[in-house]
């Protein structure tokens, strides 16, 4: 098999401490089906420069040309209480764009409920959570250095055409899983972390129309987060699975 280009000596180097367990390959049907197949134990990631079958939310599928952008699922096992699983990929999405934004202080990267991660030119990221065994298996895709053509739709950007420059594949992995490792231990401490993923939120404050499962729609204003990671509206309504789009 073709070797992945990602920097694997780089990957070995980072997490030597054994917490993260890095796999990476040049192609797989889904990083997803992998870490399922594997009889996964927490820590475990696999990476892939491109997915033949990959899939995102609500069963739909995630595209990317080969080698631009970041395919990776990773298995964890929250200390938390089930009832809560339902913020993970809300603090998924929030490590990922506080990851990107770095230190710079600006808020180039933000979040949208309940899974995907924005920029001003479009989605950028996108979160899938799936229970497995005793724990969850994380898929994130990202568009990295894709460029303006090749990207799958015309609401898609890519990190590269957001900063302006080709980004190291590498080193955003790298960031992203030493960031998360910090949140999720924070979380199993009981950290509250509601505060934090309102200032990266792009949904709260908006007009939002929301699909449900059945086909029904609902327009209000996102206002809220609730303790299991439901999106609270002004009407009252709490929306645990839908499909937002921002009216504003």
């Amino acid at each position: 098999m073709k070797r992945s280009t990602l920097d694997e000596e780089k990957l070995t180097s980072a997490f030597a401490d054994g917490y993260w367990r890095v796999k990476t390959f040049s192609e797989v049907e889904s990083t997803q089906d992998v870490i399922r197949l594997s009889a996964p134990k927490h820590g475990d990631v696999v990476t892939a420069d491109f997915q033949s079958k990959g899939r995102g939310r609500l069963d739909r599928s995630f595209e990317s040309l080969p080698e631009v952008g970041l395919l990776f699922s990773l298995f964890v096992e929250p200390k938390v209480e089930r009832e809560k699983w339902g913020l993970l990929p809300l603090l998924v999405g929030m490590t990922v764009a506080q990851t990107l934004n770095g230190d710079s202080g600006l808020l180039t990267f933000r979040t949208k409920w309940p899974n995907d991660v924005l920029a001003t030119g479009g989605k950028i990221a996108g979160v899938l959570c799936e229970s497995f065994a005793d724990g969850v298996i994380v898929g994130i895709g990202i568009n990295v250095n894709t460029s303006r053509e090749k990207l799958p739709v015309p609401t898609a950007s890519s990190i590269a055409l957001e900063l302006g420059s080709e980004q190291n594949r590498s080193d955003i992995l790298i960031g992203i899983l030493r960031n998360f490792e910090n949140t999720l231990s924070a979380w199993n401490s009981g950290h509250d972390f509601i505060p934090d993923y309102k200032v990266v939120s792009a949904t709260l404050g908006q007009l939002v129309r929301v699909t449900l499962p059945d086909g029904n729609d609902l327009i209000s204003e996102a206002v809220g987060i609730g303790s299991d990671g439901a999106l609270e509206l002004a009407s009252g309504k709490r929306v645990t699975v839908g499909d937002v789009v921002h009216l504003r």
